[in-house]
């Protein structure tokens, strides 16, 4: 009588493990709002230091403090608000559906990440561009003399009041340098984050937690400050600007290149950065968090 052998079963017979759903789509949009909401000051300030001709971040913040209050670093907040909640909510979304598209995984080389970044700078610069505008505008306004203010009373004011007395174009006024600006904001801030987060827990030093999470987004906003810093300045320059032939992104160009010299398109780069610096983290930082608390509601964490 043969004994029975037990026969041990193949890997490949092991149930695989269910393939995560996707995240909603919301949760980026939020995350930038949030995050947004704690940077607003540096934002404003970086906005009027390229709009006008205050010399440095300090005399900016002084001068905004002493002419409004410190209720005045809050300028234009709802703008801020819309902006988010309409070009971040969609860069985000198709950020991911493009790296769905073109069957990126963390793994995935960096070109292939900067180019779903390319996609959905490309969709969310143009989507975003009305909120860009109202927010550029509601920041910048107090920096001008009283004369020459748009006075918008909240971010659906100014939105109403441009269609009305400047009629639909104004919408898409800067639209060529945002969408610009938004191709290489996506293209570096969030192709590179990924690329760190990914290089980052290859290494031994690493797990997927906050540590691995604020380093590699502190990578991505330096990078993302830098390579976006020419656009950024053209584009709130020519959305600042009212009246005709004040659009012309070229014109604007030789105009500042006349006065300023070519490192115009780096001025403000330190406001920029330090805006940009934290609210790259706070963004990443509170989107990683709201994954975990969708992951706990969801059973899968």
């Amino acid at each position: 009588m043969s004994a029975q052998t037990a026969v041990p079963l193949s890997s490949s017979v092991v149930a695989s493990k269910p393939k995560k759903q996707p995240y909603p789509f919301y949760l980026g949009g939020l995350a930038a709002t949030i995050a947004a909401s704690i940077t607003h000051p540096l934002d404003l300030t970086k906005v009027r230091l390229q709009a006008s001709g205050d010399k440095g971040m300090i005399q900016s913040i002084k001068k905004t403090v002493r002419t409004a209050g410190v209720r005045g670093l809050f300028d234009g907040i709802s703008g801020t608000w819309m902006r988010q909640m309409s070009y971040s909510l969609c860069r985000f979304w198709a950020y991911d559906e493009s790296k769905r598209l073109l069957g990126a995984t963390p793994q995935s080389p960096a070109w292939v990440l900067a180019t779903a970044g390319v996609m959905a700078g490309s969709i969310a610069g143009v989507v975003g561009n009305p909120g860009e505008v109202v927010m550029v505008r509601l920041q910048g306004d107090f920096a001008k003399p009283p004369e020459k203010r748009f006075n918008y009373k909240h971010c659906f004011d100014a939105l109403f009041r441009m269609v009305r007395e400047e009629g639909p174009s104004s919408l898409v006024r800067g639209m060529g340098p945002n969408v610009f600006r938004s191709i290489l904001m996506n293209s570096s801030q969030l192709a590179s984050y990924d690329f760190f987060k990914a290089e980052l827990l290859k290494t031994k030093y690493f797990d997927d937690n906050i540590a691995c999470h604020f380093t590699a987004s502190f990578a991505a906003g330096t990078v993302a400050t830098t390579i976006c810093s020419p656009a950024d300045v053209l584009k709130s320059r020519i959305m600042n600007a009212s009246g005709p032939g004040s659009s012309s992104t070229l014109g604007v160009i030789r105009s500042s290149l006349a006065t300023e010299g070519p490192m115009f398109m780096f001025k403000g780069w330190l406001p920029a950065w330090s805006r940009l610096q934290p609210t790259t983290i706070l963004i990443f930082l509170t989107l990683e968090q709201l994954k975990n608390i969708v992951d706990w509601k969801r059973g899968s964490l």
